[in-house]
């Protein structure tokens, strides 16, 4: 194996861009370690040679004062960014743009700014960001006598947002964004317009190069933020345009009436965002973009300035799923929290009281929470003066109070508006009911394909299924293969021990649309949760899971991916634990072997064909032709060669399957997956120019 990667769904990356993280070798594969469990220890994994080399760092035979060590000003930052902004991945380097975007945002929510400007430079790696606000103080400090802009950019826990008279709420609450951004940058210059001056200060890996400047007469106020990351932190420091332009727009519905341009200097394009409508018609985008017919057409809108502001937008539609994206003063709250636990109470009470007023309880069945809110898809953004959040990455909401203001908020004005729109509300009764009986035909399905499953209990299982003679569920793995005649060469190649094999026969069932039930009924995806042995949807239980690899094995041709993305979406749709715990990997079989001379390569696309091809084209004598076979399929493979390229722990390669954003992977799956077979076309026709090479 000459190296372990992670995929994460739009995204590739090697294992070692997480310095965060090492990858052991050993006898049964690739296991992940946390840093710090290494203890100090220095681990150099090379996989040419398939060594692992630990230095042991407790040789010392004493441990006093001196070995204390302490960090002072922004060294913290440096040392352990993670505990900063949550990684020096993708997600990490791009958090450095949302911090001083947030400061551009505040001035703006607080009704001090109306324009933000975010310039992504050609070199795709440095960033950009004005608004034209009140500007930041120039100032000496009367405490550190720094000007109050060096300050902001070299000193933890220092900003203007602690005293509420500055700002009435804000998304900067801990007074480390500005300065950590400093501290992870190789360059930052900090340009400010206030007092009829322009001011600029320039920073180097977070130490000032030399004092506040007056570069003369300005017009006008604001702050302009120019930074490049340091690539002695981020192992790759190149934004993504698509995904500050999705927070940029994000941010013009959320603060209705801003204007939020973006500029790609690489590609020359300039995008302005201004939606006067706010939050509905970002509820409209996102209906449209998950391609799910809506119940009823008005949207209940609630719009409360009066203690906690707050701006929801609901819409019930035909999706099996709930879909809620929630913000706290500006900022995305992917986990969640007290906001999000509140609208669903709030939601649940107000239907249900209208149900009961008017009579409309099904017969033999029973209304879930869960019932309530399948289908329904909601955006919610609260606006708090003193918001507590779970660390400096603010995913997670945490005051108490919050719950019962916005249970308390949306319960009546919900119960109005479905008082005063009978036709639409009765709709939305009729597709709750609907849900429940779906959820009940589901249950019995699914406790008939429960009761089969095996944990303890082999006889129950699938009888294609070659299971390994280990009941080490860490030290196993099961190999998802395609078509019996490959699933023949697997079952000869394996290793027994430790590798168990299921054949699944053509393509299975695209369960993107599909209910519960009928995936069910599904035989090839039936046997697939048996052999797993955790369950699915609700009754899922990882610690009863069989295997602690999950390898889905297809062939690397067209078909082969069209596979193994059906398996992708039913996994994430129904047991989308297993790919939050890591459990998921795409084996990585080759397309071509290439014979020249004496040497043999395994070759997985046609890019390293060609590397391959052009590396030694010719042997040493310069008369060796190079030999090149295709594989149609994974049985045409020997049961050795499948072993040394695909099987063995030593020489394989995998990808193991990771959720980067939820929200932007959600999509991909409804665009891809979905009904809606424009969305497929749309995209298609966007990336036509990418494709390469087809395989029709």
């Amino acid at each position: 194996m000459t190296d372990m990667q992670c995929l994460v769904i739009g995204k590739r990356m090697d294992a070692e861009s997480h310095p965060g993280q090492v990858w052991m070798d050993e006898a049964r594969g690739y296991r992940r370690i946390e840093a710090h469990d290494a203890l100090r220890a220095a681990i150099a994994a090379r996989s040419s040679c398939h060594q692992t080399v630990i230095i042991d760092a407790f040789m010392a035979s004493s441990y006093t004062a001196k070995d204390i060590t302490v960090l002072e000003g922004l060294e913290p930052v440096r040392k352990r960014p993670g505990m900063y902004i949550g990684g020096v991945g993708a997600a990490g380097l791009h958090h450095l743009a949302w911090e001083i975007l947030d400061n551009a945002v505040d001035e703006a929510m607080n009704g001090f700014a109306s324009s933000i400007v975010v310039t992504l430079h050609e070199d795709g790696s440095s960033l950009t960001i004005t608004d034209d606000g009140r500007g930041m103080p120039v100032d000496k400090h009367p405490k550190t006598k720094q000007s109050a802009v060096e300050v902001i950019f070299t000193v933890l826990h220092a900003g203007g947002k602690f005293d509420p008279g500055n700002y009435k709420t804000a998304g900067g609450l801990h007074g480390v964004g500005a300065s950590v951004v400093n501290a992870l940058s190789k360059e930052l210059v900090a340009t400010v317009r206030r007092d009829g001056a322009q001011w600029e200060m320039r920073f180097k890996q977070g130490k000032p190069t030399g004092p506040l400047k007056n570069l003369g007469p300005a017009r006008g106020s604001g702050t302009t933020v120019y930074f490049h990351p340091d690539p002695t932190i981020f192992p790759k420091i190149e934004f993504d345009p698509a995904v500050i332009r999705e927070r940029l727009e994000v941010v013009s519905y959320l603060h209705k009436g801003i204007k939020v341009t973006f500029e790609n200097e690489a590609t020359k394009e300039r995008v302005t965002y201004q939606h006067d409508e706010g939050i509905v018609q970002y509820l409209q985008k996102v209906v449209s973009e998950r391609a799910a017919k809506p119940v009823h057409d008005l949207t209940f809108l609630l719009e409360r300035d009066n203690g906690l502001r707050m701006d929801l937008a609901l819409q019930w539609t035909e999706s099996t799923d709930e879909h809620l994206r929630s913000y706290v003063n500006g900022i995305p709250t992917g986990s969640g929290g007290t906001h999000e636990s509140g609208l669903r109470a709030g939601v649940g009470k107000a239907v249900r009281n209208f149900i009961d007023t008017h009579n409309l309880s099904p017969k033999g069945v029973t209304l879930t929470a869960e019932d309530i809110r399948e289908g329904l898809v909601g955006i919610l953004s609260v606006f708090i003066q003193e918001p507590q959040f779970q660390g400096q990455t603010k995913d997670r909401l945490n005051n108490p109070e919050v719950l019962s203001v916005v249970d308390s908020a949306v319960r009546p004005a919900l119960e109005h508006w479905l008082n005063h729109n009978i036709s639409v509300a009765e709709g939305i009764v009729a597709r709750i009911i609907l849900a429940a009986r779906a959820r009940e035909a589901s249950r019995a399905a699914q406790q008939e394909v429960t009761r089969k499953s095996a944990t303890s209990a082999r006889l129950a299982l699938p009888g294609k299924l070659s299971d390994c003679s280990s009941s080490d569920r860490d030290n196993s793995e099961i190999f998802i293969v395609e078509g019996d005649s490959a699933g023949g060469s697997a079952k000869q190649g394996r290793d027994r021990t430790r590798q168990a094999i299921l054949p699944l026969r053509g393509k299975v069932l695209n369960t993107e649309s599909a209910s519960l039930a009928k995936v069910l009924e599904n035989k090839e995806l039936s046997d697939l949760v048996t052999a797993l042995g955790c369950g699915l949807g609700k009754n899922f239980d990882l610690s009863r899971l069989r295997y602690g690899r999950v390898i889905i094995l297809a062939d690397a041709d067209s078909d082969g991916h069209h596979i193994a993305t059906l398996l992708l979406t039913f996994i994430y749709r129904h047991m989308p634990q297993l790919m939050a715990n890591g459990r998921i990997f795409l084996a990585q079989p080759p397309l071509y072997r290439i014979d020249i001379g004496k040497e043999t390569y395994w070759v997985l696309d046609e890019a390293q064909k060609t590397q391959i091809l052009e590396k030694h084209g010719k042997g040493p004598s310069g008369r060796s032709t190079p030999e090149i076979t295709r594989f149609k399929g994974l049985g045409e493979m020997m049961p050795k060669v499948l072993w040394e390229t695909t099987l063995n722990p030593k020489t394989r390669r995998l990808l193991r399957v990771d959720i980067a954003d939820q929200l932007v992977t959600d999509r991909v799956m409804n665009e891809l997956m979905g009904k809606d077979a424009s969305a497929r076309f749309r995209f298609i026709m966007e990336r036509a120019e990418e494709a390469e090479e087809l395989d029709l």
